[in-house]
């Protein structure tokens, strides 16, 4: 075992599958980033990407696998766990709607 690998990964994903409808975008997906470490995820448009992203940042809801968060699984049935992990988690949308009349001043 290398060093490497005693390091607990901060997102850790077994088989996650996500399916809209009969359409399957997420199959099987397994996935370990630990702290510190940089990953790309790299794919053409409608392969998964986003939708994975949205997984691991609670916002969407997949239909079967594991996937936890600095050790914490995924809930989306308890509001409060929810909460906690969107204290640690975000995620900047590729495309945003800003009020038109703010400034960020």
């Amino acid at each position: 075992m290398s060093s490497a690998d005693a390091i607990k990964p901060i997102v850790d994903i077994h088989q996650l599958r996500k399916s809209y409808g009969s359409n399957e975008v997420l199959k099987g997906i397994d996935l370990q980033v630990r702290p510190g470490e940089v990953i790309a995820i790299i794919g053409k448009s409608g392969s998964g990407k986003s939708t994975l992203l949205r997984c691991i940042n609670g916002l969407e809801a997949f239909q079967s696998g594991q996937l936890s968060v600095d050790g914490q699984p995924l809930l989306h049935g308890n509001a409060a766990a929810m909460r906690e992990l969107r204290q640690h988690v975000g995620m900047i949308f590729q495309n945003f709607n800003l009020f038109p009349h703010l400034s960020v001043g």
